[in-house]
Parts: structure tokens; sequence; C-alpha cells
């Protein structure tokens, strides 16, 4: 009888799975800074694997083509945003409406700026007629307002929003949770602040906070 091939050890197998993800990791890190520089058109796979010392080859083969590897790496941060709200704020949650605006948005601030090249990743494709923006808009833009909407709206109710149309305040918050990592090269040449700087994020999430998500400002008169 023929032998029955030896299977990879476990700890083998294990650590070529993590290689292979970490390299993923790196060419979604490197194409997204390659799409924020240029766009969509403009970027190219040559020059991501280029940015990393990768062969083009290799990037093709985790992502067959620019398409598909855009889409990658729109999904790769937004799963992110999306698991971190269901770790922060589960289903079924005990938060007030204005606790979890506060965290959801929170967690936004958060990871734009552990990615700050998503925001101009992202103003690539709000230029009129984009191709991708449809895609973006059903996939995650429009269930990221159907979670956040209602909690916007509750809070409202509640006075610890101020009255108004509850979609201009999401773009108004998403425009405040951004800026920081949106405009940290403009903060640092004119005063020296820097988004890497902790004390900074720290304060500007505190000033963001007590201006807008904090105190009860916009009590209806009964």
């Amino acid at each position: 009888m023929r032998k029955a091939a030896k299977k990879a050890p476990p700890v083998r197998k294990r650590r070529e799975q993590q290689r292979s993800m970490d390299t993923r990791d790196t060419i979604l890190k490197a194409a997204l800074a390659e799409f924020a520089d240029k766009g969509f058109d403009g970027a190219s796979i040559r020059v991501i694997a280029e940015r990393i010392g990768l062969m083009h080859q290799l990037i093709t083969h985790h992502f067959k083509n620019k398409e598909i590897l855009w889409q990658a790496v729109a999904d790769h941060i937004f799963d992110r945003i999306r698991a971190r709200w269901d770790e922060r704020v589960p289903e079924g949650s005990s938060l007030s409406p204005i606790e979890r605006v506060r965290e959801e948005y929170r967690t936004v601030f958060n990871v734009t700026l552990e990615f700050p090249e998503f925001h101009h990743f992202m103003l690539r494709e709000s230029r009129p007629g984009s191709p991708r923006m449809p895609w973006l808009a059903e996939k995650y833009l429009k269930p990221l307002m159907g979670r956040l909407l209602p909690q916007i709206t509750d809070a409202q109710e509640q006075g610890d929003l101020p009255p108004g149309d509850p979609v201009l305040i999401h773009y108004m918050l998403i425009g405040m949770t951004t800026a920081l990592s949106s405009l940290g090269a403009d903060m640092a040449a004119t005063s020296g602040r820097t988004p890497e700087n902790p004390a900074v994020v720290a304060n500007y999430w505190t000033l963001l906070e007590v201006v807008i998500l904090n105190k009860k400002l916009y009590k209806r008169k009964v």
C-alpha cells in the first residue's frame, strides 16, 4: 500500500499562514498610501511593489488586479472600524445614546490616526463622477449611517446633541474626528503640534468631547 502523504506540521503551517497574512497587510498599507497619494487612476501596482521591496507578481498573487486591491484596502479599514465598534459597543449594550455616539466616533478618530492616509483615500473618491463611490456607499457608507443616525437622533431627543438634520451632524462629526489626521502636516508646519504626539491626541479628543459630545447644551424648551 502507498503511504499517505505526510501532513505539514501544524506549527509550520501556522507560520506560513502568518507570513501570508503579514505580507497581505504590508501590501494593503503600501497600497493605501499609493491610492491616497495618486488616486485610483494614477496608482500603480508596480510602484506599490517598489514601496515595500516585493516582486510585482507577489502582489498580483494576493490581489489579481488594481480594482480588487483598491476594494481590499477599503475592506481592510472599514472592517477594522466595524470590529472595534462591535467590541466597544456590542449589541444590547447598556450605554446611553450619547455614550454610544461618543464611543463609535472615537473609534473612527483612532482608526484614522492609525491610518492617516485613509482620509485622502476617501477624498479621492468624493470627487464628482467617481465610479467607485457607488460601491463604497452601498457596501459601507450607508450601513455605517444606518447604525449611527438612530443613535444621533436618540441623543438629540435627550438633549445631548444639537437639534438639526442627523445626517449633517454625522458628517460634521466625521469631519471633526478626521481633522487631526488629515491636517497633521498643516498643523506641524504652523505650530509644531503633530498627531504622533499622544498629548496632542488626548487634548484634541477632550476638546471635541467638551464642545460637541459631552455637555447637555441642547435641551429643548418645554
